[in-house]
């Protein structure tokens, strides 16, 4: 059963109808002024991202630290990569796999207590 959206011609609101047939209503009564005459328009839908898909879109993250600095995985090692770059310097292969591995979710034994 579609589910239909309506615009009110007199007060402008925007409503949905659940019609029980294929026919769908020629028109649909507004629930807030109680006009009979609508237009039925475009619904809208719905696109969800993955956390990294808004991550990406979103750009580079700020360097400036807060108390969520760190619950944005591009932020771990970020510092530590932009100092080995300031300096002309590449990462260390065995510090990229460190920082690589953080972002994956696995933290050092330092970190971890182990």
């Amino acid at each position: 059963m579609p589910i239909y959206e309506y615009r009110c011609t007199r007060c402008k609101s925007k409503f949905s109808v659940l019609v029980r047939s294929w026919d769908g209503p020629s028109a649909a009564v507004c629930p807030r002024c109680g006009e009979q005459r609508s237009e039925r328009v475009m619904s809208t839908f719905a696109y969800h991202k993955s956390v990294k898909d808004i991550h990406d879109e979103s750009g580079e993250p700020s360097m400036e630290s807060g108390p969520d600095f760190y619950k944005d995985p591009r932020n771990i090692g970020r510092w530590t990569e932009k100092k080995f770059a300031d300096m002309g310097m590449d990462v260390p292969p065995e510090i990229k796999e460190e920082i690589d591995s953080a972002r994956d979710g696995q933290l050092p034994d330092s970190l971890t207590g182990d």
